[in-house]
């Protein structure tokens, strides 16, 4: 399953992604999302969970958690709508 992780800690790491997740079973992969021109995070990433047992587990424990003074949103991650693409100036 993935799974949508928001209001992230600006400074965590892929790495401190999965661990956060890895409590709850198996992590396949951890990603924060970053921003291309400023390299800096923008505050939200995805959670792959090859087991959707460990993956709802995950989501009802991390929803709402307290880390490093933010509370996480931590949802199923709904399929990415077609945006059409704005024309460069």
């Amino acid at each position: 399953m993935n799974i949508y992780v928001g209001n992230l800690p600006w400074a965590i790491s892929d790495d401190e992604l999965r661990e956060l997740f890895s409590e709850f079973g198996e992590v396949s992969t951890a990603n924060v999302i970053m921003d291309k021109f400023s390299g800096r995070s923008k505050g939200f990433g995805f959670v792959e969970m090859p087991n959707d047992g460990d993956a709802e587990s995950a989501i009802e424990a991390l929803n709402e958690k307290e880390v490093n003074g933010r509370n996480l949103r931590v949802n199923q991650a709904k399929p990415r709508e077609d945006r059409p693409r704005r024309p460069r100036n």
